[in-house]
């Protein structure tokens, strides 16, 4: 597979990096999803839940494989408009108060208006709280400041600001001379480039796969529940494609790909997580097997949802989960080598 491959799944990772998706909030990103797709010649469909479907063809429709990415992110929500005027908010999925502190972020409201304003520590001035150092950042903690002239709950009521209403974060997308991908949200934005590196791979070389082969852009999987439907029959092994982890104790960095053997979840499947070692080595890609203690995936949730299926799970390295993620195109094209493997394409 040449290396442009993974040149485009970065620039779509960054095309779709600027579209707001906090999990709930994810139409706009997957009509993106789903005309990237159907620009490439395949069928692409939004599901009734709000994923985006995609028949890569192939021909045995009896030993399917279910491929998985998501491009619902963290968030948060408004919970309160105090009487200052500024935002409660709570969290949506993993998203952390200790890094998300002054980050810009754009309040979307009902009837389509986009504020924006800063998420900042409650009292943020150090020249005016003397225990700013000694806050523990937490929810309670944090406010939006928005960038408007308001004073009162009324006056930010009066911009269409309602609690329910979507507080998306500036991914800050930076892609260096050297290769990396900086951004919030590579988590799991990067790994749906990928799977769009792979359909174009496979229009381009017209490529007609042995196993029907599927493609499923989950909106739910920051909370839990993405991968629980729109499973089509005949399907047998379901691989998740999100993010590698990277970090201490674990082998896999951010020019790898990684392929998970367990995580909170418990161990996933010992014959598929082999073919995909197998397809590593036949690839040549640099690749890592690592254990992850504080993760679990869309492929889980399919088989919570009671799917018979075989489930494995690999992804490029990402640095600093759930924060200010890093990745590199490396780790993108070594994730493309496990995939043409897999598939044996």
């Amino acid at each position: 597979m040449n290396r442009l491959y993974a040149d485009y799944a970065v620039e779509k990772t960054v095309e779709l990096l600027a579209i707001d998706s906090p999990s709930g909030y994810t139409d706009a990103a997957a009509e993106w999803v789903r005309d990237a797709f159907a620009a490439l010649g395949y069928d692409a469909k939004i599901t009734a839940k709000g994923g985006v479907l995609v028949d890569l063809g192939g021909t045995d429709t009896e030993d399917g494989v279910f491929l998985e990415a998501h491009t619902d992110t963290l968030g948060a929500m408004v919970s309160e408009i105090k009487g200052s005027g500024r935002l409660k908010v709570t969290n949506l999925g993993g998203m952390r108060a200790e890094n998300s502190e002054a980050e810009n972020v754009r309040v979307h409201t009902r009837d389509g208006r986009v504020i924006e304003g800063t998420l900042q520590l409650c009292n943020a001035s150090v020249h005016v709280n003397m225990s700013y150092g000694d806050t523990k950042r937490t929810w309670n903690a944090m406010e939006v400041v928005l960038d408007e002239d308001v004073h009162s709950a009324a006056d930010t009521r009066a911009l269409g600001i309602e609690v329910g209403d979507i507080v998306a974060f500036d991914p800050r997308t930076i892609v260096t001379k050297t290769g990396y991908i900086k951004s919030r949200f590579l988590d799991d934005k990067l790994s749906v480039g990928i799977l769009l590196g792979l359909a174009k791979y496979m229009a381009d070389e017209k490529i007609t796969p042995a196993r029907r082969v599927y493609a499923h852009i989950t909106v739910y999987e920051e909370v839990g529940h993405g991968g629980s439907a729109s499973v089509p029959a005949g399907v047998t092994e379901a691989i998740s494609v999100d993010m590698g982890c990277v970090g201490d104790g674990l082998s896999c960095t951010e020019k790898m790909v990684s392929i998970c053997a367990k995580d909170s979840g418990g161990p996933y499947s010992y014959k598929v997580t082999g073919k995909l070692i197998d397809a590593a080595k036949k690839e040549g890609a640099d690749y890592a097997v690592d254990i992850y203690p504080g993760y679990g995936s869309d492929v889980e949730a399919t088989l919570r949802a009671g799917y018979d299926i075989r489930h494995g799970l690999i992804g490029a390295g990402v640095y600093a989960s759930h924060g200010y993620e890093r990745s590199h195109i490396d780790g993108v094209y070594n994730s493309l080598k496990v995939l043409k493997g897999y598939l044996e394409i």
